[in-house]
């Protein structure tokens, strides 16, 4: 009952909340939080950062997608719509990076001739801009 087309943010929510209709759902939401935090530990147990040419890719996908679906669940269950916060979310960093960019020119700097040191300094001025 959940269209295909729809993207896949949406799509999980509308799959959670067709299995809740079912009866199929945690009772609280540290149950959720658990669930997190188990396919998190799943996830990093596939992904080896000291290894990255040894990532089985199709696995570490696989617990990715596990990872996005158990946090738009603990989204769900506390009444956060995970489209509107990731958005949020995106048009929050645009802004920063934008500031980055424009104040980093008017002190004389390209971003591709900058440290990571560097640019951070601007983000987080960008961050303090934001509070």
């Amino acid at each position: 009952g959940v269209p295909v087309s729809l993207p896949a943010l949406v799509k999980a929510m509308r799959i959670q909340e067709k299995a809740r209709g079912a009866g199929f759902d945690w009772e609280e939401k540290e149950q959720v939080w658990e669930k997190v935090e188990e396919e998190l530990s799943e996830f990093k147990a596939e992904f080896n950062v000291s290894e990255p040419e040894n990532i089985n890719r199709a696995r570490a996908t696989g617990e990715f997608g596990d990872l996005l679906f158990s946090l738009v669940n603990f989204a769900r269950f506390i009444e956060i719509n995970p489209e509107e916060a990731l958005e949020r979310t995106n048009l929050k960093f645009i802004k920063r990076f934008q500031y980055l960019e424009t104040e980093a020119a008017k002190d004389g700097k390209e971003l591709r001739n900058m440290t990571l040191a560097e640019m951070d300094e601007y983000w987080n001025k960008a961050k303090k801009l934001d509070q």
